[in-house]
């Protein structure tokens, strides 16, 4: 595992920013500790830091995963942000939309939200912005950017697409070995 180098900092913190905004340095600096992000094998990882100090002592090849998975870098360079970070974006998140029942395994198929599906959502969050999206149980299930903004959604059509998919939990069993190795 290395420290990432300054340019995938930048990409990480950009595409974190997106879904928390300036709570990311809230996720670095956290009550229980101090954490940083670690790149292994092409994935972005985050570790508690006394964690990640015991680990450099084992040679590179010879760990797996440490932490949690936040992300990979993609051979062109940009920073895809995996299902596996959605318990930490969660928690920071700014933006929500919540989904009716009848939706939820619709989005847990890799669907994009309709109006139609849509049961809240929070208030002033403009186009293109990230979101999480809860349950009606507020069980997060994945996140998303927005196809338009909160105050456009009350006129549309219930075919219109209100959030573009990006990840959600159904991932973990259509794409088990993509994610975990």
């Amino acid at each position: 595992m290395r420290p990432l180098k300054v340019h995938e900092t930048n990409l990480v913190f950009e595409k974190l920013k997106h879904y928390i905004g300036s709570n990311v340095r809230a996720l670095i600096e956290r009550s229980d500790g101090l954490y940083c992000f670690r790149l292994n094998r092409g994935k972005v990882y985050y570790v508690k830091e006394d964690l990640m100090k015991l680990a450099a002592t084992l040679p590179r090849e010879s760990i797996v995963s440490l932490g949690v998975c936040f992300g990979k870098m993609t051979k062109s360079g940009k920073f895809l942000l995996l299902v596996t970070a959605l318990e930490f974006l969660h928690m920071y998140c700014q933006n929500k939309i919540w989904l009716k029942e009848s939706a939820e395994q619709n989005f847990m198929y890799g669907n994009h939200v309709y109006k139609a599906g849509l049961s809240r959502i929070s208030e002033n969050i403009p186009k293109h912005a990230g979101v999480i999206v809860y349950s009606s149980k507020d069980i997060p299930l994945g996140f998303g950017v927005t196809a338009k903004a909160s105050v456009d959604c009350r006129h549309a059509d219930p075919m219109d697409i209100v959030c573009f998919h990006q990840a959600d939990i159904g991932e973990y069993i259509r794409n088990e070995e993509d994610l975990l190795s």
